[in-house]
Formats: structure tokens, C-alpha cells, sequence
């Protein structure tokens, strides 16, 4: 098992306690396992304690039953929009790299499609003017044309992405390497998560 800040293991700590007293109202109601994929409340699957490497991820976006999910340790993120159901018709499943490994606590957010001459732009070049980047579906060219971000530095975040299973914030920006406290504070307006 790697080694994990005292930071992570306190968010471990919170979220499995958080599980727990969700686990214990949910069944406080006589609720099954799982919301229907027609809407309502999001599935909650907890299974009973597996101290053998279970992760747990909220699987969000376009996705037949979005919700939190137990998945074994090594899953990729293929597994977990499976888990959830599959994409729905107008996921976009090419902004989400499906064989990124899952990680403990993290969000796999599935986004739609951008529909008429939206997707075409999105593709072809940057982000239009005023709207921020989005840091989990941009590519290396789209980022290279940030001010400050040369493709080296671009490249190191979407080797980041990739390896992290996304961002969760726009300040985890400064994890990855050239990525300064002065450097981030010049892109807050310019991406989002």
C-alpha cells in the first residue's frame, strides 16, 4: 500500500465515517442498494467492510445511475461508469481517459457532449474567450495557449490528470511541478474543474 499523508488518511477517515452514518440511515429507511437510473436520489452502494483494498468513488455527469460506488483496488475508471450504469447517449466518453486508474475518494465526473458547432470548436482549438478551461477534458495544445503554461508545463498536467484520475479542484494545480503559488493564482480565472 502506498504511503499516505497524514492529510489523505484523514480524508479517509472522514469519508468512511461519512459512509458509515449514510449506510446507517439509509438502512435506518429499509432503502435497497441502489436509486433507479430514472432520477431521483443518487445510488449509494456501500458493501460490508472489505479491508482488502475496496475504493470507494462518486461517479457523477452523464451516467445512467450516478452515486457513490465500492470498486475493487486497480479499477479503472471504465469500471466505475460501468458500475454506474454505463454513459448515457450523449456522454462524452473521449474528454474521460477510461483507463485511468480509480482512486480512493475521487470523483469520475462524465461530461455530455457539446452539441451543433460547440463540440467542433471545443475540439479544434481553445476555449471560447471568457470561458474558463476545463482542466480534466483540455488538451496539451489547449493548455500550451494559457499565458504562463508552455507545453512542458501543459504536458506535466495532463500527466498529472491522467495519473490522479482528474482534478478536484482548480487548486491541485499546484501539485504538479513548474506549477508555482504565483503561476496559480494567474490561472484561477482561467480554468475550472
Amino acid at each position: 500500500m502506498p504511503d499516505l499523508t497524514p492529510r489523505q488518511l484523514a480524508l479517509c477517515g472522514l469519508a468512511l465515517l461519512g459512509l458509515v452514518v449514510l449506510a446507517v440511515l439509509y438502512s435506518g429507511r429499509g432503502g435497497g442498494a441502489a436509486a433507479s437510473p430514472s432520477g431521483g436520489t443518487p445510488a449509494l452502494e456501500v458493501k460490508g467492510a472489505d479491508a482488502g483494498g475496496a475504493l470507494v468513488v462518486h461517479v457523477a455527469g452523464a451516467v445512467r445511475a450516478p452515486g457513490v460506488y465500492e470498486l475493487r483496488a486497480g479499477a479503472r475508471v471504465a469500471d466505475a461508469v460501468r458500475r454506474a450504469g454505463g454513459a448515457r447517449r450523449r456522454a462524452d466518453l473521449s474528454a474521460v481517459n477510461l483507463a485511468a486508474e480509480v482512486q480512493d475518494g475521487r470523483q469520475v465526473l462524465v461530461p455530455l457532449r457539446l452539441s451543433g458547432g460547440g463540440a467542433a470548436a471545443a475540439a479544434g482549438g481553445g476555449a471560447a474567450p471568457g470561458v474558463p478551461l476545463d482542466l480534466n477534458t483540455a488538451t496539451v495544445e489547449q493548455l500550451d495557449e494559457l499565458d504562463g503554461i508552455g507545453p512542458s508545463i501543459a504536458q506535466q498536467i495532463v500527466d498529472y490528470r491522467e495519473a490522479n484520475g482528474g482534478f478536484g479542484s482548480v487548486e491541485e494545480l499546484d501539485q504538479v511541478p513548474g506549477i508555482g503559488e504565483t503561476r496559480l493564482a494567474a490561472l484561477r480565472e482561467k480554468v475550472r474543474v
